[in-house]
């Protein structure tokens, strides 16, 4: 039986923007389910329970002993780590790989608060990707799940001008990592394209097989 993955996309975006990567992991022989999220004009909290309640619905459907892996780019890993941080449905949680996920927060969400606030009040998202947003989600991972992030660091849009040091245009490279997580890996691409590489899935294949980002490690076992 195929292990199955749960794919969510970032910001202003759709299943659409997983399917390169689905595809990848599909090759890899893993069966993945994208899921739509209205990650541009509905709150984070709104986010968070239409999530919660997809997942549940596709737990519905799995057999007792099956689990779910997950990926999430961009916000959307911010939206799976809250679904585990909330602990519900836990059993049935695998591994959890973020990609090119503002953890720490947005620098360029914080400068939209500042400098141009009624946006917030349209692109609701951004109102919790805030840095100090952030902090009140309340994301911790009691649960111990094994989470792995992998950020890029290939400044390639215009962006990238207003962020402060190391970054994939649109998110800082030390803004996706965080104390907890089990591995952390930096690759030399940009926020948009990340996640459409295939060295990417690889290192997704690896965590989930050894809870690390190890791809040689890999290779040597197939």
């Amino acid at each position: 039986m195929k292990q199955k993955v749960v794919l969510v996309h970032g910001y202003n975006k759709s299943s659409k923007d997983m399917e390169v990567l689905k595809k990848n992991l599909e090759l890899l022989s893993y069966e993945c389910i994208s899921i739509d999220l209205p990650l541009t004009f509905k709150s984070f909290e709104d986010n968070s329970l239409i999530f919660e309640g997809k997942i549940e619905e596709l737990v519905s459907k799995l057999n007792v002993s099956e689990k779910f892996n997950f990926v999430g780019h961009s916000t959307g890993g911010l939206i799976l780590r809250k679904f585990i941080a909330d602990g519900k449905l836990l059993d049935r949680v695998g591994k959890c790989v973020l990609i090119a996920t503002p953890n720490n927060g947005s620098e360029l969400a914080d400068i939209v608060g500042k400098k141009a606030a009624v946006f917030l009040k349209i692109f609701k998202i951004l109102d919790a990707l805030q840095s100090e947003k952030v902090k009140l989600l309340n994301l911790a991972n009691s649960s111990n799940i094994e989470i792995g992030a992998i950020a890029g660091n290939k400044s390639n849009l215009l962006l990238s001008r207003f962020l402060s040091d190391e970054n994939d245009g649109m998110v800082r490279t030390k803004s996706v990592c965080y104390e907890g997580l089990r591995d952390f890996i930096v690759l030399p691409y940009g926020h948009r394209d990340i996640h459409y590489q295939q060295e990417t899935s690889f290192l997704i294949e690896s965590f989930f097989k050894y809870g690390r980002f190890d791809i040689d490690n890999l290779k040597m076992s197939e």
